[in-house]
């Protein structure tokens, strides 16, 4: 029995050590970075849901990476883990409206975000139709030059054309090979547009539009699952976490 305790003390002295050990490199450096002091408590409380650790490692993104992240808005929730993490060895451009560059705080002057590049681009909301609409698509960078897009919770905010646009642009920024992600709320296949879905969008259409531009759908996660999201209710009304699509594209080599 005695022999019994020691090796069942010595599992579970190991199991964090295990747990840590099957992380990749880059995991590890993100639960790291979620750690640091530069991030509210009301970042801390979106950790569960949006599981940083597990969707950078789905998206494919290492350390070396140059990195284009579209529309971060205020709360910068990905800029403030993939700055400290491409500090050394990569890049990421920042592209949203100076109006937005000018609330983030101090916090983007640490020198733990000297590798993260905000371009500013003109933004303005069209009220008639509830949805931005963007100005010049810079990325900062010459084309063919990027390594990942990343657009998360925010393709709901243009309408087709623009997102069309947007697609083309994305193309041409990024090298062959390289990826395009893409989180949203999901919104049921075919539902006509309305107030309650403004900020949903239907994950079908999205691949076909996608795909439009050039681009081959790679992998989908479902992560973001959400079975008590029955997909009727305003995304703000939705007491926890809402239902969304993870979308991965290869632009063809």
């Amino acid at each position: 029995m005695k022999i019994t305790n020691f090796f069942l003390a010595i599992v579970l002295l190991a199991a964090p050590l295990l747990a840590s050990a099957q992380l990749s490199s880059v995991q590890q450096k993100v639960q790291g970075i979620m750690a640091m002091d530069h991030r509210t408590d009301a970042e801390l409380a979106r950790d569960d849901d949006r599981d940083p650790v597990n969707a950078i490692e789905f998206m494919g993104i290492k350390d070396d990476m140059t990195i284009i992240e579209f529309i971060p808005a205020g709360q910068a929730y990905y800029t403030k883990i993939l700055g400290p993490l491409l500090r050394d060895n990569g890049h990421l451009m920042a592209i949203d409206s100076q109006g937005t560059f000018d609330r983030w705080g101090d916090w983007i002057e640490m020198p733990e975000m000297g590798m993260v590049h905000p371009i500013p681009m003109e933004l303005s909301f069209n009220r008639a139709e509830g949805r931005y609409e963007p100005g010049e698509l810079n990325f900062g960078l010459p084309p063919g030059t990027a390594d990942k897009f990343l657009y998360i919770r925010e393709y709901h905010n243009f309408n087709a054309e623009d997102n069309a646009r947007i697609n083309a642009a994305v193309y041409d920024a990024l090298k062959p090979g390289a990826e395009y992600v893409i989180i949203d709320h999901t919104r049921r296949h075919m539902q006509g547009e309305n107030r309650v879905l403004g900020r949903r969008e239907d994950p079908v259409a999205v691949i076909y539009q996608v795909q439009q531009a050039g681009f081959v759908l790679d992998r989908v996660s479902d992560m973001f699952f959400q079975e008590s999201d029955d997909l009727t209710k305003e995304v703000g009304e939705i007491p926890n976490m809402t239902d969304r699509f993870f979308l991965v594209f290869k632009k063809p080599e």
